[in-house]
Formats: structure tokens, sequence, C-alpha cells
């Protein structure tokens, strides 16, 4: 279960199979690509727990990922430090070059 309270409050309970089928935690071992997880201490809306299980489960999966974990943030792309790690990564993996110091 990767969203912790998500599901009783808006699937009900017990949640289907098409939950499990949709789920990244459940399917982080066909991960393909570059990824970069980001989570805010304070996250209302996704539980950072939830983030930190996915990353586990890269882990156990042996798939590479960078992740920031920003102290005192909340959802979304949590401050000026988080929007350069942010940037960093796509001129890295998407424009493939070194970032300007």
């Amino acid at each position: 279960m990767d969203k912790i309270w998500w599901n009783e409050q808006w699937m009900g309970w017990p949640v289907g199979i098409e939950y499990s089928q949709s789920s990244a935690i459940d399917n982080a071992h066909r991960l393909e690509g570059k990824l970069l997880l980001i989570v805010g201490e304070m996250d209302r809306n996704v539980d950072p727990s939830a983030t930190f299980q996915l990353a586990d489960r890269l882990i156990k999966a042996g798939k590479y990922f960078d992740m920031l974990y920003v102290p005192g943030a909340d959802h979304g792309v949590p401050g000026r430090y988080a929007q350069l790690k942010l940037l960093l990564f796509f001129v890295r993996n998407i424009l493939e070059q070194a970032p300007p110091n």
C-alpha cells in the first residue's frame, strides 16, 4: 500500500487488484531510465513514508536513483535548493551536459 490513508478515503477498502497493478511501489522493479525522488519532510499530500517505501523497493530491485529529502518542506518542489537539484538532474540526464558551477 503506497498511499497509506489515501486509498480508504477515496477508493474505499479493500482496494482492488488494479491499485496494485498501477502502484509505483509494487512495480518499482520495472523502472527504466533515470529517476529523482524529492520528498518534503512535512508533506501532507503524500506521506513521506510512501516515498521511502518506493526507495526501499528500488534498492531491493537493484535500481539506481537519486533522492533528496527536504527538512521542513511540504508537497511540491520545495524551495530553491530542491529547484536547483531538479534543474541539475535534468541538465545531466536530459541534455546530457555537465552543469555549470
